[in-house]
């Protein structure tokens, strides 16, 4: 099965620690985040769990661990897009960041890395010209480090309405305009663009809009064929047909503290958690507490064991 780092946090950038230590204990313990007293707990062993997927903005603490992570399949997502401190307080120089990702992609292979340059928005600063101009600078840099570059357009959420008053929705005109642009540079930099839940328009153009984190991205880094459970697959209105892997981080832990973050809801929130943590707890975040009801997942491995022949890459 797929275990996922990254919906609700960012482990690389902030807890590789952690999740070393998880690993070499063998199993993980996550609160439901709408019932913090219900607690899974979920097996880390190679015999069940097939990959791990990752979404950071910065990918540079969890290189020093590539040794431990290689007896798990991966697959990255590595977001890089231009914005500046004081839309992204915390990501690390994007110089760094894309340096980082090409050692990353030497490691795991072409397969297994993917670009996010997400959420776009448009305003007078971040103009549809200048997303145009640096993703065409940050695709050459890119070039040859990974085949799929995901992207979607800001969307305006409870969390980011409060945080981000001043965010606006990116008109159907600038996504069109900014959506073909992409396609057509991605293409010259070898380059699939794949829009994140935002219908299938942009496919007239070129777009993969099959989805991002689906059966096939995690078959292709595999080398393997899965056979994913019943009601594994999202269905969020057509829009979304991502593989559900359960997810082990928590929400309002992210430090990056990027102003449009659907994950976080306050910065206060957000310094006292990060206090809480402690790289031994099996809780990304505290300890065990009173009234704490622990339930053991079932899992299994979804690889198809099965000798094919008509399954080549």
């Amino acid at each position: 099965m797929i275990i996922q780092t990254g919906m609700r946090t960012d482990i690389p950038a902030f807890y590789p620690d952690w999740l070393m230590n998880r690993i070499q204990e063998g199993y993980v313990l996550v609160r439901n985040p709408y019932n913090p007293v219900q607690v899974t707990k979920y097996s880390l062993s190679k015999e069940v769990v097939d990959l791990i997927a990752f979404c950071t903005k910065n990918p540079e603490p969890m290189l020093i661990h590539m040794d431990t992570l290689k007896q798990y399949g991966q697959y990255w997502f590595v977001t890089i897009t231009p914005y500046g401190k004081e839309i992204e307080p915390n990501v690390p120089d994007k110089k760094i960041v894309m340096d980082s990702f090409r050692r990353l992609s030497d490691i795991v292979g072409i397969d297994s890395i993917g670009w996010r340059y997400d959420p776009i928005m448009v305003d007078a600063t971040h103009t549809v010209e200048w997303h145009i101009s640096e993703f065409e600078k940050m695709a050459a840099t890119l070039s040859g480090y990974t085949r799929t570059c995901v992207i979607s357009f800001i969307d305006i959420y409870k969390k980011v309405e409060r945080n981000f008053p001043e965010a606006m929705e990116v008109s159907h005109n600038d996504k069109i305009t900014i959506g073909k642009a992409f396609i057509e540079i991605a293409s010259r930099y070898g380059m699939t663009i794949k829009p994140c839940a935002e219908g299938n328009e942009l496919a007239t153009y070129g777009a993969d809009c099959s989805g991002c984190m689906t059966v096939d991205t995690f078959e292709k880094a595999l080398h393997n064929r899965l056979e994913i459970p019943k009601g594994k697959v999202n269905q969020r209105n057509g829009a979304c047909v991502c593989v559900l892997g359960v997810d082990i981080g928590a929400y309002d832990t992210c430090g990056h503290l990027c102003k449009y973050c659907y994950a976080n809801a306050d910065k206060a929130l957000v310094r006292a958690n990060m206090k809480k943590h402690n790289p031994e707890s099996p809780f990304l975040i505290g300890e065990s507490m009173p009234g704490d009801v622990i339930h053991e997942a079932i899992q299994k491995s979804w690889i198809d064991r099965q000798l094919r022949f008509d399954y080549f890459y």
